[in-house]
């Protein structure tokens, strides 16, 4: 089977769910036997001020066959762009399948629907609701997913709570396919000594620097907690280099407060393995890896009180009113001066790997593909 995908920013990245998703998925079909063409938006990883410079010269990754798709700086019309040069190309490709990531790649849909190609889309949240667009960027978000309601032969949706409103506004039935997680490596604390930490001595954030991630009242939230442990805000900007510098401010006025910037690697295993708390304050969520990332090496897990949050860790994490900073500081204190009140390391550890992995991931996703395919009706999900 041929497959294109469509709709990330570039892999191998880490620079959101997007990209991860890509990668896992698109990796797991080539050991399958299936040839996969990514298309990569040129340019490199804002996110990462160390990402490898010669990524756009990259053919292949993994047996992935990759195709740089040139973009405009301006970001408003990179979506835009991107998306309609890798459709054409995937036009071209022959593939028997062409899968589209996100809402704003997705308003490309529309050509290969009506050149008969069978399309797939996946709907990793509901993107038009992200504060940092707006405009013309949030029509064009909401087209791309009026778009794959109406014409896409199969939308899958990552969360519950994104299936239903599929149905409420659009009356379209979507798969259920969650994202999944890789197994653990723990690693003990090396590297991020550099950052002052130690095993158990701080609670972390992973995750892009932008508003919709509650980034902002977690730092105020946690300047009222009374410990002595550090709290790590661990990533890099995105689009907004404004809000990136007025996060670093705050930080600032806290010295228990360490940026460690963009992470992978080792380090991320190191931050991930020693941390005592993770915490997710986000307004907006699609399905959480970092969230099942935490959960994979058992850590205990805060999070904002939205519906993608809740359905992702069930009993297995605690939760605080959404864009509440009294309600977070309360939660956060509880955490640390009670950490019976949590699930054992692994219960936390099966919970996760039972209900998130990539394999089944990846055979829902070539079931889907086939009977996409073949025209097979489908209501059931994974």
């Amino acid at each position: 089977m041929k497959i294109a995908m469509i709709g990330h920013k570039r892999i191998p990245s880490r620079e959101g769910g997007v990209e991860i998703v890509v990668e896992e998925l698109a990796t797991r079909l080539v050991q399958m036997g299936h040839y996969v063409t990514v298309y990569n938006r040129s340019g490199r990883n804002v996110a990462d001020k160390n990402a490898d410079r010669d990524l756009h010269k990259l053919k292949s990754y993994k047996g992935i066959r990759i195709v740089h798709i040139p973009t405009p700086s301006i970001k408003s019309l990179n979506a835009v762009v991107y998306s309609f040069i890798a459709t054409i190309g995937a036009i071209l490709g022959n593939y028997d399948v062409i899968h589209y990531h996100a809402e704003g790649p997705s308003a490309m849909l529309v050509l290969p629907h009506m050149l008969g190609i069978r399309t797939v889309a996946t709907i990793h949240g509901l993107d038009w609701q992200r504060a940092k667009w707006g405009g013309f960027a949030t029509k064009f978000l909401k087209f791309g997913e009026m778009i794959a309601a109406k014409y896409a032969d199969e939308v899958i949706v990552l969360s519950r709570n994104v299936q239903q409103y599929f149905l409420d506004t659009y009356n379209r039935q979507t798969i259920y396919i969650p994202n999944g997680v890789n197994k653990t490596e723990f690693k003990e604390p090396d590297k991020i000594k550099k950052y002052g930490l130690e095993k158990d001595k701080y609670i972390m954030y992973l995750g892009r620097i932008v508003p919709e991630k509650g980034i902002m009242y977690l730092l105020d939230a946690f300047a009222k907690t009374n410990t002595d442990m550090k709290l790590v805000i661990a990533g890099g900007g995105s689009h907004s280099d404004d809000y990136l510098e007025a996060v670093k401010k705050k930080a600032a006025l806290d010295k228990r407060v360490v940026m460690t910037g963009f992470v992978q690697g080792d380090i991320l295993t190191e931050l991930f393995s020693n941390c005592y708390l993770y915490v997710l304050p986000s307004d907006i969520e699609g399905m959480p890896i970092s969230l099942l990332e935490a959960m994979s090496f058992g850590r205990r897990c805060l999070a904002s009180d939205i519906p993608e949050n809740k359905e992702a860790c069930r009993e297995y994490a605690s939760y605080f009113k959404k864009a509440d900073t009294k309600d977070l500081q309360r939660a956060l204190q509880s955490a640390i001066d009670d950490p019976t009140s949590f699930h054992k390391f692994n219960e936390i550890m099966d919970y996760c790997y039972k209900h998130f992995d990539w394999n089944r991931v990846t055979g829902a996703s070539v079931k889907l593909y086939i009977d996409t395919i073949l025209n097979v009706e489908r209501i059931n999900n994974i």
